[in-house]
């Protein structure tokens, strides 16, 4: 009684609403706390967190979670942490697959690629995955986190809850079988910026 339990697992919105429930009928309370930064992100100690839950429970977590977050933020009640996980992993989905296709039509055209990317990085196109994926894209490297397994679960968890909520995903469903071509190509544990890879094979 009076415990807090802190879930950091990526899952459905619904499995948090039934675990609060539970949680609530034993007097306990219940956090649903997916996080994004990947590998990095968890060895450096500056994860994202979006978190659900009550907020009394979330204030007397929060120093705990704090000591390995960069961001670290109350989003709503049970399943709304789950439910902006989503939006980041919709969001990723199609800012992997923009860069993926722009490296490899820097590739076809000839151009020296990350020069490319130097200038830019400086605009408008600049983001976290050109910033911190676009040199193992070019090298070929793609064991530097979250891999594309992983993401396909995350994207099915999207896709469902967006039938739910009728929202139409179209790139996101597009990129869901993206991956699912790079999992055939062998690429299962590769991480999610192996999309170029796939563009390779079928140019």
């Amino acid at each position: 009684e009076g415990a807090i339990l802190i879930d950091h697992t990526t899952a459905s919105a619904g499995i948090a609403e039934r675990l609060a429930k539970s949680a609530g009928a034993r007097k306990q309370a219940f956090i649903d706390a997916p996080v994004s930064g990947g590998q990095q992100g968890a060895q450096n100690g500056a994860l994202t967190i979006m978190c659900g839950g009550p907020e009394q429970a979330f204030e007397k977590a929060r120093p705990v979670m704090a000591h390995y977050a960069r961001a670290l933020n109350l989003m709503g009640p049970a399943g709304s942490g789950q439910k902006t996980k989503m939006v980041n992993q919709i969001a990723i989905a199609g800012l992997v697959q923009g860069l993926s296709e722009a490296l490899h039509f820097a590739e076809q055209a000839e151009l020296d690629v990350r020069k490319v990317v130097d200038v830019i990085s400086k605009g408008a196109a600049q983001s976290w995955q050109m910033e911190n994926r676009s040199g193992t894209m070019i090298d070929g490297e793609f064991d530097h986190g979250f891999a594309v397994d992983w993401m396909r679960k995350d994207l099915g968890i999207c896709l469902e809850e967006a039938r739910k909520v009728n929202a139409s995903l179209p790139v996101t469903a597009l990129v869901d079988q993206f991956y699912a071509d790079v999992q055939s190509m062998g690429g299962r544990r590769w991480d999610t910026s192996s999309l170029i890879q796939r563009l390779r094979k079928f140019r």
